[in-house]
């Protein structure tokens, strides 16, 4: 039995064939990706930025300061780059466990929710073997994630710069528990997925490890046109009205109008971005954090803003901000923005929180929107594309030595990283492979049958499927996240960005439960752990994984796409494919140099004590361990990004 797998359309016809044996060939020579600078950086429209923005720049401004100020969250200590700090992902050891609550596990096994990792955790499936699939002597379905906040209901924010005023809820009764205490004393609340990095970001079609932050930004939340409410605002003819509103390819702003948001990551439950705004717009950016002179965006010769809300001004347009009416929001209303917590990582709802009529102004009212297009314009800043492989691709063939040389031929050949890996962005689910090749693609499978599945979304076997549906989930409102089943079910319509593919029958069969997102690889030598479990923690862990076809490809049959087999590579071979990922670094991130400069930020790494004791502050919850990043100008830092446990990458 021979099956077919279509490559990005940037490959042109190319195909692997794959044997039942799991033995492969190239049945055509695949030139190696291009430099990134070769490819446009997608993004809004000239007639949609238009609309909506009168300074560019300021709206990059107000994007990093919003991304970096810890006033964002709740408790005035979590940021967006809370979490995005190290190479845009993030490297924490402790407390950073999730007890597989996706799977419906709310034990840990391998520590507890204050524990400290080490390298002998890893990788999380163990085999005795580390070629052979079959040889599993270990494994735990834990999470290496973020910590995110404590488990608080939403009352109220502070007009001068507190943090929220929230009510502490037990975490050991909403939903019978969900793990994150210690003996009755709350921990922080860890996600259940491991932080993807949010550079390069930019090129990615849908964002999230299941695609729920979507391709069109509807202005309010992360799920575009399947959310049927409108959001939006805008003054009309002298009248403020709701409007129809749709960004195409702006799914940035749909992931940045999650966080912030969500009971795990940034917040309170059940805090809206109005109330956000009025905690935000009358305070200075950054007030309480250090900016260098130099900053490359905020610095002192650059940014001068005295408030949020006069930054808004300048950034936006009038008819988004400048309306005197006052709008009476319903409960009601509030519940019209979805939130981006998965079910089975919430806690339940407090009947008592802060879903009440409230009066807002046009500003405050639109506040997830500037959020979200402010934060997809910082981000499409941050472009990683000045690698040594990079420098290669564009003809100074120096740049890479001979065994880094012999890693790329195995990248695009024996070790068929470049099937997912696909393209100058190296992720098939890139808006151009998704865009040119078709946001649907196909392949053969048993008997023929024909599987279709979301371009860019892979079942690798790196979990059971059961534990984590990925792109086979669901989103807030019933329909399946995955683009395959919207088309079989006739819902195209809510697909936006132009999705046109009704001349290709959807099949019976799909291939979409177990999916994830591909990720780039630029940057991969600091962004460890990796995977969406955070399973493996050096990149020859995730070599020998690759190389044994996967952890649970077999269990998780016929989700898992073909190109997972056994590749038979050599010890030397799998250093040398190490070798080559670690060209794919680029300097200005390893040193934090613009565009990668940041603002100061201190993070909660852990809390006082450990997995079995913690010491509570005077809120009853477990006490914070912060740690404190200074801020690093346009010329970047002294010391590089380490890898995750400071581990040798090459490390088994």
């Amino acid at each position: 039995m021979v099956y077919t797998v279509m490559l990005g359309a940037v490959f042109g016809l190319a195909i692997y064939a794959v044997e039942a044996h799991g033995q492969s060939a190239e049945t055509e020579t695949m030139p190696p990706p291009a430099s990134l600078k070769t490819v446009p950086v997608p993004g809004l429209s000239a007639s949609e930025l238009d609309d909506l923005v009168t300074d560019k720049k300021a709206a990059i401004q107000l994007g990093k300061a919003l991304f970096w100020d810890a006033r964002v969250g709740s408790d005035n200590v979590t940021a967006c780059a809370t979490c995005h700090a190290h190479a845009g992902a993030d490297n924490r050891i402790k407390s950073q466990l999730n007890p597989g609550l996706l799977a419906g596990d709310k034990t840990f096994q391998l520590g507890g929710p204050n524990y400290t990792l080490k390298a002998s955790d890893f990788p999380l499936t163990r085999h005795a073997d580390v070629n052979d699939a079959a040889t599993i002597i270990g494994d735990k379905n834990e999470v290496v994630s973020s910590q995110g906040v404590f488990t608080h209901s939403f009352t109220d924010v502070s007009r001068t710069g507190g943090a929220d005023t929230c009510a502490s809820v037990s975490d050991a009764v909403v939903h019978g528990g969900s793990g994150f205490n210690v003996g009755g004393i709350n921990t922080r609340r860890v996600e259940p997925r491991n932080t993807p990095t949010m550079i390069n970001a930019v090129f990615n079609f849908r964002n999230f490890w299941d695609g729920r932050a979507n391709n069109v930004f509807n202005g309010g939340d992360p799920f575009g046109l399947r959310n049927p409410d409108t959001l939006v605002w805008k003054l009309e003819n002298g009248v403020l009205r709701q409007v129809d509103f749709s960004l195409q390819f702006a799914p940035l702003a749909s992931l940045a109008s999650g966080p912030p948001l969500s009971e795990n990551e940034m917040s309170c439950q059940d805090r809206t971005f109005a109330k956000l705004a009025q905690k935000l717009i009358g305070l200075r950016p950054l007030a309480n954090q250090t900016i260098a002179p130099d900053d490359s965006v905020l610095g002192v010769r650059a940014f001068a803003a005295p408030t949020y809300g006069a930054l808004i001004k300048r950034a936006f347009r009038p008819a988004y901000w400048s309306s005197i009416s006052i709008l009476n929001l319903s409960a009601a209303d509030a519940l019209k923005f979805k939130t981006v917590d998965l079910e089975l990582s919430r806690q339940s709802r407090n009947p008592g929180s802060s879903l009440r009529p409230q009066q807002f102004n046009s500003m405050e009212a639109n506040f997830a929107l500037f959020f979200g297009v402010a934060l997809q314009l910082y981000q499409a800043t941050l472009i990683a594309d000045d690698t040594p492989f990079d420098r290669y691709a564009e003809g100074q063939t120096a740049a890479l030595n001979a065994q880094q040389l012999r890693g790329l031929a195995i990248f695009r050949g024996q070790g068929e990283c470049i099937h997912c890996h696909a393209g100058a962005e190296l992720t098939s689910a890139s808006f151009s492979n998704v865009t040119g090749e078709g946001r649907l693609d196909q392949r053969l499978g048993d008997n023929g049958a024909i599987f279709r599945y979301d371009n860019g979304f892979f079942n690798t076997g790196v979990r059971p499927t059961a534990d984590d549906p990925g792109v086979g989930g669901v989103d807030p409102f019933g329909h399946p996240l995955s683009e395959t089943r919207m088309a079989q079910s006739g819902k195209t319509d809510l697909l936006g960005s132009r999705f046109n593919e009704s001349a290709i029958a959807p099949a019976a069969l799909t291939a979409v439960d177990g999916a994830f997102k591909t990720p780039g690889l630029r940057n991969v030598e600091f962004t460890g752990p990796y995977f969406h479990n955070g399973g493996k923690a050096t990149l020859m862990q995730v070599v020998d994984f690759y190389n044994r076809g996967g952890d649970f490809a077999a269990k998780n049959h016929p989700n898992p796409d073909p190109t997972i087999h056994p590749l038979g590579l050599t010890e030397a071979q799998k250093r040398d494919l190490v070798a080559f990922l670690l060209t794919l670094s680029d300097d200005r991130v390893r040193f934090r140099r613009a565009p990668f400069d940041h603002p100061s930020i201190c993070i909660p790494h852990g809390q006082a004590g450990d997995e079995k004791s913690l010491k509570a502050n005077k809120t009853g919850a477990a006490t914070d361990i912060m740690v404190c990043l200074p801020a690093v100008g346009a010329g970047g830092a002294k010391a590089p990004l380490s890898t995750f446990l400071n581990l040798d990458p090459f490390q088994h």
